[in-house]
């Protein structure tokens, strides 16, 4: 069974939501087969037209998708660029999760008004111990600065988050959710370890 038809599984037997951002290349195949938000992992700032190798919001709002991740740490993008892309995202109708490093560029980015702030400092990322036990500061400075700026925008937590006390311990910081990957991904059980994450909500 593909980790998305899993996904759609617990959602159905527990009621909480996912959502799944798989890789560009099969975007279209997931984005209206399972009945949840796909994101794409990555948009690019660049107009439709000669855009070889580029995806742009619009491609991605056509195929189906929910919404997009921007500057994740892995595909780090500038600061206009990600002004640019929440905005067109908006005007679309795509939802935006703005991936930030700490607090201070959660709160730099909260002003361009995305949908979700997901804060995870890159160090930690696919590492065995959760932000919210290595840094919880992170996490609720994070929760705090965004709000003072964009008070509707929802804060998400990433980076070594595993198990439901990981993600307890996220929405006692003050986050409204977690973004994660390995975690579930790299699980030998990984219906076990979905129902496990949600055990902490």
């Amino acid at each position: 069974m593909s980790l998305t038809a899993l996904v759609r599984e617990v959602t159905e037997e527990t009621g909480r939501n996912f959502a799944v951002a798989p890789q560009q290349c099969d975007l279209a195949l997931y984005a209206n087969s399972f009945g949840i938000p796909v994101f794409a992992q990555h948009a690019d700032n660049v107009k439709q037209g000669s855009t070889t190798g580029r995806v742009t919001p619009e491609a991605i709002k056509a195929i189906g998708c929910a919404g997009t991740l921007i500057n994740h740490s892995e595909y780090r993008i500038s600061a206009a660029d990600v002004e640019a892309l929440v905005s067109r995202c908006k005007e679309l109708g795509l939802i935006t999760i703005v991936c930030t490093k700490d607090a201070e560029e959660s709160r730099a980015y909260a002003k361009f008004n995305p949908d979700f702030i997901a804060v995870e400092p890159p160090e930690l990322i696919g590492g065995d111990i959760s932000v919210t036990t290595a840094n919880p500061q992170i996490v609720s400075d994070s929760v705090k600065l965004v709000k003072e700026v964009a008070p509707e925008v929802k804060v998400l937590c990433g980076a070594g988050v595993k198990n439901g006390r990981d993600v307890a311990k996220a929405i006692e910081l003050g986050a409204d959710g977690v973004l994660l990957a390995s975690g579930v991904v790299k699980a030998k059980d990984r219906k076990a370890v979905l129902l496990d994450l949600v055990s902490g909500m």
